[in-house]
């Protein structure tokens, strides 16, 4: 769990470094600042798709991954839920940080396949390397929202966990090549409209989404029991 503790404590020191910058930073540099985020979200997004979808075996899994997650979503109407629940605490636009940083922390190959290998070998040096790249990243955030984006530390620390505890207990086989490929197009899919959000191109309620995650793993159980 060494790896999982660094990368979490990375993010709540970028979040605190961020946010003092913030407070120097005048309204239309900040404006500046969430203009370049939502381009690199929207870029990083674009790239885990185009990436990963030569790879995939299921190439319509996404689509109704997509589907089926967003109408559950929708269904639930988390995103309204959420943005509420960040209200009572704070100014607007934390809530849609906060869905950006999650999503890029918790979604990708590192944050997935780091506590894999921290649990199955003792290896945190993918860990170690998402440690780096999320502190940057947190630092950029915090300084466009604020001191509250530290609260993505703890979402990605009991993210990260499980995976540990899945693999450390003997299911690391059940993560498997596949099923990383899929979660990374439909988590890619996901950070894009999390980026053309912040852009404010379209209100993409990312969200509302999140179930589209469960669908590939709920895929791949059935797969696993069923045999087809």
């Amino acid at each position: 769990m060494l790896g999982t503790i660094v990368n979490t404590g990375t993010i709540a020191l970028g979040a605190v470094v961020g946010s003092c910058v913030k407070k120097g930073i005048k309204p239309q540099y900040q404006d500046s600042l969430f203009q370049a985020m939502g381009f690199a979200a929207t870029a990083l997004g674009i790239n885990a798709v185009v990436s990963h979808m030569p790879d995939s075996n299921y190439p319509v899994l996404f689509i109704v991954s997509l589907a089926i997650g967003s109408l559950l979503g929708a269904v639930l109407d988390i995103d309204s839920r959420f943005q509420k629940l960040v209200g009572r605490f704070t100014t607007s636009g934390l809530g849609q940080g906060l869905s950006s940083a999650v999503l890029l922390y918790c979604i990708g190959t590192l944050s997935i396949l780091g506590p894999v290998m921290s649990a199955l070998k003792g290896d945190n040096t993918y860990l170690f390397t998402n440690a780096t790249l999320d502190f940057v990243t947190s630092m950029v955030f915090a300084s466009t929202y604020g001191i509250g984006m530290i609260f993505a530390a703890p979402i990605l620390f009991c993210w990260q966990g499980l995976i540990y505890v899945v693999a450390y207990y003997g299911a690391a086989s059940f993560i498997t090549d596949d099923l990383m490929c899929e979660l990374s197009i439909v988590g890619g899919v996901l950070i894009a409209a999390s980026g053309i959000s912040i852009l404010k191109l379209k209100d993409c309620k990312t969200l509302n989404m999140l179930p589209a995650l469960l669908v590939p793993i709920v895929f791949f159980v059935l797969k696993t029991v069923i045999g087809f």
